[in-house]
């Protein structure tokens, strides 16, 4: 019997002997108590059978071959495992609370069978369950229990695929190269900087990230990002793996190549003032580019765009947010061609007007999302979008879109039947009104370029719609009635709905969950609370029925209804849960 502490000879030493000569005793062998591997491919025996037949020159003993751990370069690797690598757990240092949604583990049973507890007490499976719970913080302490949980976490860490990373303001570069040298099969980065960003950090991901497909670094208030065009493009263009780059802060880049044929999603935010843009991304298929606010951006959009387009045939989405948009850029969106569009978001173009609607409804007519928040068009660019899209567009977005009134809105509203999510905030709006402080009232800035402009004031609003799910008015200070007949509607945002009369609310909503009404009224507050989670009413129901004179309309008893007062209550009830009415 083979005594845990006595050194494991490899089953490949030359004539199938162990000889003196041949081990390495300056070397340090781990311990591995009961680790029984098979001497011809190096797997765990337990529940084993081996496919590869015995070598007709080496016939070890069957304690040697069962004792024996292979250190040996020319046994075969055991046979990768990946029907489980959509399964790795991600590894996150703001996350607290994880949960396994898949009760499968990372690791083979033979291989929970190699970790051994530093009691001797607690299953290895137990160990590894509980383990790979716990955030990374919680991870690396725990490695210092003992060297059981040291190689539980060692192997965690390289099982790990995906990586959420808060850097605090004082860490040095070595403290993420730490980090991410433990992990050599990470495939998807997300870093938090709370510390400034420039190409060091950079080539500290490609080096240690060689297999990275997904990277995505956001930054906080007092972070700066330093990272410059020409070092954004060569870290794409030395990342032949990298499928998917989102960055904030990209104030200095100035101008960028990008090449890359494994490019499919770009999201830049904060560009200002960018003198080149080039795009050789073939399989690009979503580009969100959110330039800077200022007034000095001299960015050449309408190059930019025309990049895109000659570049980037197979584009799907694309999303651009600036005060330069203009028809001009438009018309050199659509001149692009791209046929594959299905989703197109222009934000902060005041100098987009029906006509640049006409154009987009001309070129790209199976838009699924159209986003022209803070566009200058009217009722009649609405009716153009009904006119070409009824049977293709979900979501429509006209936020701080001045010229719009609650006729177009209804409008919208009846003409497309697929219509799931609309956002009107800051349309029907009372130009009296001071600027809004609360969290979607928009930048103030926007808001006094049509402080100027006349609108109907206490406008009626009322739609009924079969699909609706997600409807916001936040900001809509000239509305007084709202009367909505969407049995689908699940969310509704009425923040900064000041003058709403709560006698002119009616919400025949019954699968709202969440209502926001943060700057209303109290009486209004009220009104919403009373209807969304008053049943009372709805079970005291009786339904009517006119006079054979047709002079007046009397409620029916229930005994005569088609269906008892009992089942109505039950089939109330069920499934019911109470609506949440967000004031702070």
């Amino acid at each position: 019997m083979h005594h845990p502490n006595q050194p494991h000879i490899s089953p490949a030493t030359p004539g199938g002997s162990p000889s003196s000569s041949s081990f390495d005793f300056n070397k340090r062998v781990k311990k591995q108590r009961g680790n029984y591997n098979c001497g011809r491919c190096g797997l765990p025996k337990k529940g084993h059978s081996c496919h590869i037949p015995p070598a007709a020159t080496t016939t070890p003993t069957s304690a040697d071959s069962s004792a024996s751990v292979s250190t040996s370069t020319s046994r075969p690797n055991p046979p990768s495992r990946q029907q489980y690598s959509h399964l790795r757990r991600a590894l996150s240092f703001d996350d607290i609370d994880f949960r396994c949604d898949s009760p499968e583990s990372e690791m083979d049973e033979p291989d929970l069978d190699l970790l051994v507890s530093g009691s001797g007490t607690l299953p290895a499976s137990c160990i590894w369950e509980v383990l790979k719970r716990l955030p990374p913080a919680g991870l690396l302490a725990a490695a210092w229990v003992c060297k059981g949980w040291r190689d539980t976490a060692r192997r965690l860490w390289r099982a790990a695929e995906e990586l959420r990373l808060r850097v605090p303001p004082k860490a040095q570069l070595g403290f993420v190269g730490s980090v991410l040298q433990k992990c050599p099969g990470l495939v998807r980065l997300s870093l938090r900087m709370e510390s400034d960003v420039d190409a060091t950090m950079l080539a500290c991901i490609a080096f240690s990230c060689p297999n990275l497909e997904c990277m995505e670094i956001s930054t906080s208030d007092t972070a700066v990002n330093r990272i410059t065009g020409d070092e954004l493009s060569r870290f794409v263009a030395d990342k032949r793996c990298l499928t998917s780059l989102k960055m904030e802060g990209c104030s200095n880049l100035g101008g960028f190549v990008l090449c890359s044929s494994s490019l499919s999603t770009l999201w830049l935010s904060d560009l200002h003032s960018l003198s080149k843009t080039v795009f050789n991304c073939p399989n690009l298929k979503e580009v969100s580019l959110d330039f800077s606010r200022q007034e000095n951006d001299n960015s050449d959009l309408i190059s930019m765009v025309d990049a895109l387009g000659r570049s980037c045939s197979r584009l799907q989405n694309i999303h651009i947010a600036s005060v330069q948009l203009s028809h001009t850029v438009v018309l050199a969106l659509t001149a692009a061609n791209l046929r594959g569009l299905r989703m197109l978001s222009l934000v902060l173009g005041t100098d987009i007007t029906d006509a640049s609607v006409a154009a987009i409804a001309s070129s790209y007519s199976k838009l699924e999302l159209l986003d022209l928040s803070g566009s200058s068009i009217s009722d009649s660019g609405i009716g153009m979008i009904c006119n070409v899209f009824p049977a293709t567009l979900s979501r429509l977005l006209l936020a701080l879109c001045p010229n719009i009134t609650s006729s177009g809105i209804q409008f919208a509203t009846a003409q497309l039947p697929l219509l799931e999510l609309m956002d009107c905030g800051m349309t029907i709006c009372d130009p009296s009104s001071q600027c809004l402080t609360s969290d979607g009232s928009g930048d103030c800035e926007l808001q006094t370029t049509f402080q100027n402009k006349l609108h109907l004031v206490c406008q009626k609003l009322i739609i009924k719609h079969g699909r609706l799910k997600k409807l916001s008015l936040w900001g809509c200070s000239g509305l007084d009635s709202l009367y909505l007949n969407c049995p689908e509607l699940n969310d509704l945002n009425l923040n900064s709905c000041r003058n709403l009369d709560p006698e002119r609310l009616l919400l025949q909503c019954p699968s709202l969950e969440s209502v926001y009404a943060s700057g209303c009224q109290k009486l209004l507050i009220r009104a919403i609370q009373s209807q969304v989670n008053n049943f009372d009413a709805a079970e005291n129901h009786c339904p009517s029925k006119r006079l054979a004179d047709s002079s007046k309309r009397v409620r029916v008893p229930h005994f005569l209804s088609q269906q008892p007062l009992d089942d109505y209550k039950k089939r109330r009830r069920i499934g019911v849960s109470p609506c949440n009415v967000v004031v702070d």
